[in-house]
């Protein structure tokens, strides 16, 4: 009984600290993307599959894949996850700066408490980001992130078009330039 409980805590032990490690690296591929496959078989160049969730105050419903008209980052973060907290202000501070644009960020919270989430986000006064709720992990079943936190562009037809793999400081320029480069596209 005793050597049983030791392997299913080594076991156990191990998968935490690989789930710790894959959350916390943040290299992206070499293009900083890499086409994932969607549950439908689709990714990169194929439409953003629908996935409804809600805003997590005021409980509107968002379909992800209907934000046609204009370009999407939709990231998927979590409480829990360290790269995710350092992300969040500066995604936010990136949504003032490209609203005007007509780019719109939505950061969809995967923690299964809504508490969490809102304790978190007490850390600011106000948030420009669309933050929504998604506890039963229905986008990340549906987008198969490779690590946390992971953005996805969506251009103004719906199509996705990059995948920003975990997050490094240095990525906030590269997705600002994704963000509006596919905005001018679109004018």
């Amino acid at each position: 009984m005793r050597n049983r409980r030791s392997l299913v805590l080594s076991v156990g032990g191990i998968c935490l600290l690989g789930f710790v490690i894959g959350c916390a690296s943040s290299t992206p591929s070499a293009e900083g993307h890499r086409p994932r496959k969607h549950e439908n078989g689709k990714g990169i160049g194929a439409p953003m599959p629908s996935v409804v969730v809600r805003v997590l105050d005021g409980g509107r419903k968002i379909d992800l894949g209907s934000l046609r008209g204009k370009v999407v980052l939709i990231d998927i973060w979590a409480s829990w996850c360290a790269p995710c907290l350092e992300e969040m202000p500066l995604l936010d501070d990136m949504a003032v700066r490209l609203k005007s644009k007509g780019i719109e960020i939505i950061a969809v919270s995967v923690d299964e408490n809504k508490d969490d989430a809102r304790t978190f986000l007490g850390s600011r006064d106000k948030w420009s980001l669309t933050v929504a709720h998604d506890p039963k992990g229905t986008v990340p079943e549906v987008l198969n992130p490779p690590k946390m936190p992971s953005s996805y562009i969506v251009d103004a037809q719906g199509v996705l078009r990059f995948v920003n793999e975990g997050f490094d400081r240095g990525d906030i320029k590269k997705i600002e330039n994704r963000l509006t480069a596919l905005a001018a596209e679109g004018s």
